[in-house]
Order: structure tokens, then C-alpha cells, then sequence
């Protein structure tokens, strides 16, 4: 059963998801959704793990977004799920994420590396934008505060969604789009504002000392499989998972598979 629950970090009030019990993985959601995208791996966990998928900052039903301050950083998010382990007296756990979630696990690697006894990066890549990624970046900040959430949604379903999710799947289409159309104009900017200014990770790949799983869609045209090919050769201790009929979701677009993935990997590391 998946449980929703809400506690203060901080000024604010966050929402995470969470279901079984024992051994801690912490799953961080993709832009711009939130944590309901990990309900599919929520309704399968392995026995003797407790998986928790918090929505972050600015995401999520309710969500709180402090007026008149600054965007928030990678370094930002990351903080956040430091504070939401200390919340719920995990002192390390297996963590991930996709896409956004990947590069807010990197920065939490950076600021606290003993958080960490195993880590999922799916769908994502370690490299900082190019400068043609941060105009496009920049593009769509200027896109959402002109035309709302709805308009970002247009723009990046043909990219998020594998061509066979695209053609065969209407269903999962619409509750991603519904997933981004709830998210604010300021929690889209902000996170796009994150990720344009986040640092090279590329670097830090050869210090993760920690088992890996390494997870790509076939059909991701955004953090396609060369990426990850380069991220798993970088990572010690890592395997690669590639998932057919998946594009940038693939939790979401393969789910059985991707949560298959995820527990021989758990099982067979820790």
C-alpha cells in the first residue's frame, strides 16, 4: 500500500510518497512531474525495502514556493532530500533518480557522498548543458512564463515519450500530461533555472564507489543510450539496463520492467 505523507523541512511543508519497510531507497522525480510517477514502482516494492519518493521543492500537490526569493540550485534539492533523510532518521540509503532526479543525485553525491550505499541513475546523464542546451533552456523559461504550464507540456510530451508510448499508450500520455500541467509556472522556471546552471558531474563519476544501476529507454532521444553507455564506463561498480519501448520515462513506460531492473539490482547488492 502506498502511504502519502507531509512534514515540515524547514518553512516548508513537503509531501512524500512511501511504500513497504526495511532497507531505504530514496527515488527522485523527473522534470517537470513529481512523485506520483514512481506509484508504479511504489505498488511493487521487494520485500525488505521501503521505497520513498518525495516531491521536490516547488512540485507536487500544495506545493510551497518561497515569494521573493532567489531560484532554487541543484545544490538546492539536494539539501532537501539531506534534511528529509535526517526527517526520517535514514542515515544512508540506495538513491536515484531520472532525468532531474539523476542530477539532484549527483549534487547530493558531491555535498554528502556517506548518505550513499547505493545509487540508481536512470534516464540522465552526468554532463552540464551545452551552451544550445542552456538557450533552450532559457527558451522555455521565457515559454512557460508566456504561456503557462499547458504550453510547456505541448513542447516536451514528443521528447519525454517514446514513439511507441506515443502511439500505443494514450492513457499514460494524458496522465503525464496532467502531471505537468499541475505543476506552477515558478516550480518549472526555478527547476529549469537549476538544471541550466548545474555543474559538469563527469568528474565525480570515477569517486562513486558504491554499487550502480545505470537505466535508458531505447527510445530516449534526450539522455539517449550512448550516455548512458559513457556514465556506466565511468562507474566502477555499475551495470546498464536497457529497456525496449521506453523513451525518457521509461519508470513510467515500462514499468514492469524498470521495477524488475531495480529489485535484482537492490537484491543482488546489498
Amino acid at each position: 500500500m502506498i502511504r502519502e505523507t507531509r512534514l515540515t523541512l524547514g518553512a516548508r511543508s513537503t509531501r512524500y510518497l512511501e511504500a513497504g519497510a526495511g532497507w531505504p531507497v530514496i527515488l527522485l522525480h523527473a522534470f517537470p512531474l513529481n512523485a506520483d510517477m514512481w506509484r508504479p514502482q511504489l505498488e511493487q516494492v521487494p520485500d525488505g525495502w521501503w521505497m520513498i519518493a518525495p516531491d521536490l521543492r516547488g512540485f507536487g500537490p500544495a506545493a510551497e514556493i518561497p515569494s521573493g526569493g532567489r531560484p532554487p540550485t541543484m545544490d538546492d534539492f539536494a539539501d532537501d532530500v539531506d534534511e528529509l533523510m535526517d526527517a526520517l532518521e535514514i542515515s544512508e540509503a540506495a538513491v536515484g533518480g531520472l532525468s532531474l532526479g539523476g542530477y539532484v543525485t549527483f549534487a547530493l553525491c558531491r555535498r554528502a557522498p556517506s548518505r550513499f550505499n547505493a545509487m540508481i541513475l536512470a534516464d540522465t546523464r552526468p554532463q552540464a548543458d551545452t551552451p544550445e542546451g542552456r538557450e533552450a533552456r532559457r527558451k522555455m523559461i521565457e515559454l512557460v512564463h508566456a504561456r503557462g504550464a499547458s504550453a510547456v507540456a505541448d513542447e516536451m510530451l514528443p521528447k519525454l515519450l517514446g514513439s511507441t508510448t506515443r502511439n500505443t499508450r494514450p492513457q499514460l500520455v494524458a496522465t503525464v500530461r496532467q502531471m505537468i500541467e499541475s505543476a506552477s509556472v515558478d516550480a518549472i522556471a526555478g527547476a529549469i533555472d537549476a538544471m541550466l546552471g548545474r555543474p559538469d558531474s563527469t568528474g565525480d563519476l570515477p569517486a562513486i564507489a558504491w554499487p550502480t544501476l545505470v537505466i535508458v529507454g531505447a527510445e530516449d532521444g534526450i539522455t539517449p543510450l550512448a550516455d548512458a553507455e559513457a556514465m556506466q564506463v565511468g562507474i566502477a561498480r555499475s551495470r546498464l539496463v536497457l529497456l525496449p519501448e521506453a523513451g525518457h520515462l521509461s519508470n513510467l513506460e515500462t514499468p514492469d520492467a524498470f521495477s524488475r531492473a531495480v529489485a535484482d539490482f537492490l537484491q543482488s547488492n546489498m
